[in-house]
């Protein structure tokens, strides 16, 4: 190993310490990467976190040695990023509070397998940089699929903030994943004297005026449909209290009903504190505050021994002309696995009652919405998932989410969630009604510009101009199979360059 400056040495210090305090500087490197998820945004924080990380994988003595390095940075990054997890266990404190610092521990640590099976992965198949680049990022594709899925927090969503976002729309979330994995390479070898990473620096950073330059204008013309985004900003533990259930429903027809008349108001997730199928007369007095403009609300409904959390579409009189139900459920919130069972011991999911909780949709779908186009609708988790947008039976005008992320508190959780809306529109060139209960809610343009937005915490409306869809994307036509692609072949040219090393000893 060639590797020479303060940083090699540094790494050569760790990597010569006890197991324990190297768990502790790899934690620590972690949480600093994770510095760079919404709301922080230091961006530059996680290519060094994961250059540094790097530096120690390549130091590490074999496969084990190597998970155990992913693990621990895993660990680290994971507590921080995804933070807001306490929250919904604090929404009922005397039934969930307790649970709270296992959910995150428990979460972290689980989802830093992922990572210790990248590391191991990319160092049995040689190590260096493209086992690094290769391992890890093929475990972040999986971590989109496997056990129905959670991609929140991947590297890639640092980049999320800046004229990289355009590149989404040729890769996905997975490319900017690999831009930050190579770029972190890149900064490792420029700190321990490799002249020629600053080259493949220089390389990377021409991407981010060429992707600013690329991005095109989207911007809404003087014909666009105007939507009225409607912002209850209901608490959770007081979203369904008997006292106040009333006041956030009147809430949303006043405003609803206040101003000129826009093309489509839309409410968010669970909105309706009516079941479907008795909210008859409680539609027809939105339509009436609404002036007959259509209305798209969420609320919940019960087909025979099944509930499911819907969006409806409601027009002129109350009629109902189009229901989405839910089909991407979170699991242990929304229902729990064999949870008929678990209930007789009183464990069941934070958002369902009793038994199994909500049940899933047929899938997704396109819902045709007049003189707006058709809407791909989407509820709260579902649009973390790409693979929901590209499953749906052909290519809408916009994506239409609604939401309720007082789940998730004050802090990072909202604003991920947010920024997780707008990679979504970047790669599917889609404009996005996003709805939010307590926020924040917005409308994005199909570049991921935010255009119009409601702060967090803060009750209101706002009228927004609907933006144009763009072509479909690359990856609107490809979607992961590129990233898989290329993962495999970093992997495969690793072992090739490991087998041809050690030929020459």
């Amino acid at each position: 190993m060639s590797e020479t400056g303060r940083a090699a040495a540094l790494m050569d210090q760790v990597a010569g310490r006890s197991g324990r305090w190297r768990l502790l500087v790899l934690g620590a490197l972690g949480a600093m990467a994770a510095l760079g998820q919404a709301p922080v945004g230091a961006w530059p924080l996680s290519v060094l976190g994961f250059a540094l990380a790097y530096g120690l994988f390549r130091r590490a003595a074999g496969g084990r040695q190597a998970a155990g390095i992913g693990w621990a940075f895993g660990t680290g990054y994971f507590v921080v990023s995804l933070n807001w997890i306490i929250e919904p266990f604090l929404v009922d404190v005397a039934r969930h509070g307790w649970m709270a610092p296992f959910a995150l521990l428990g979460l972290s640590g689980g989802l830093a397998l992922f990572w210790a099976v990248g590391l191991g992965l990319g160092r049995a198949m040689g190590g260096g940089a493209l086992g690094f680049v290769g391992g890890l990022g093929l475990i972040e594709l999986a971590r989109g699929y496997v056990l129905t899925g959670f991609p929140w927090a991947q590297p890639g969503h640092v980049l999320i903030d800046t004229p990289l976002l355009h590149w989404a729309s040729y890769l996905g979330s997975l490319g900017l994943t690999a831009l930050v994995l190579l770029a972190a390479v890149a900064l490792w070898a420029a700190m321990t004297g490799a002249r020629r990473a600053l080259l493949a620096l220089g390389a990377m950073v021409i991407l981010w005026p060429v992707g600013a330059l690329l991005t095109p204008d989207t911007s809404a013309g003087s014909e666009a449909a105007t939507v009225r985004l409607v912002q209850p900003n209901a608490p959770q533990h007081e979203k369904w209290d008997p006292d106040k259930i009333q006041g956030f429903f009147d809430r949303q027809l006043a405003f609803s009903a206040a101003g000129e008349r826009p093309d489509l108001i839309v409410w968010p997730e669970t909105a309706v504190p009516v079941m479907l199928e008795r909210a008859a007369s409680t539609l027809e007095v939105i339509s009436d505050a609404a002036g007959s403009v259509p209305v798209v609300v969420g609320l919940q409904r019960r087909d025979e021994m099944r509930l499911y959390n819907t969006l409806a579409l409601v027009e002129a009189g109350g009629s109902v002309a189009a229901v989405y139900d839910k089909h991407h459920l979170v699991p242990f919130g929304e229902y729990m696995p064999y949870g008929d069972h678990l209930v007789q011991f009183g464990i069941h999911g934070m958002a369902a009652k009793n038994g199994q909780g909500f049940s899933s949709g047929p899938g997704a779908q396109v819902i045709e919405m007049g003189a707006l186009g058709r809407a791909l609708p989407l509820i709260c988790y579902e649009g973390v998932f790409p693979q929901d947008l590209r499953a749906a039976p052909g290519r809408a005008d916009f994506i239409l989410l609604i939401t309720n992320d007082a789940w998730f508190g004050k802090f990072s959780g909202p604003y991920q969630h947010l920024a997780q809306a707008r990679l979504r529109s970047a790669e599917f060139g889609l404009p996005m009604v996003r709805v939010a209960n307590t926020g924040v809610s917005a409308m994005i343009d199909a570049t991921g510009r935010v255009t119009e937005s409601l702060p967090l915490g803060e009750a209101g409306w706002r009228d927004a101009a609907l933006p144009p869809p763009l072509p479909p994307t690359v990856y609107a036509r490809l979607g992961d199979a590129p990233m898989l692609v290329i993962f495999l072949i970093f992997l495969g040219l690793s072992r090739l360059d490991h087998r041809r090393r050690a030929a020459r000893i």
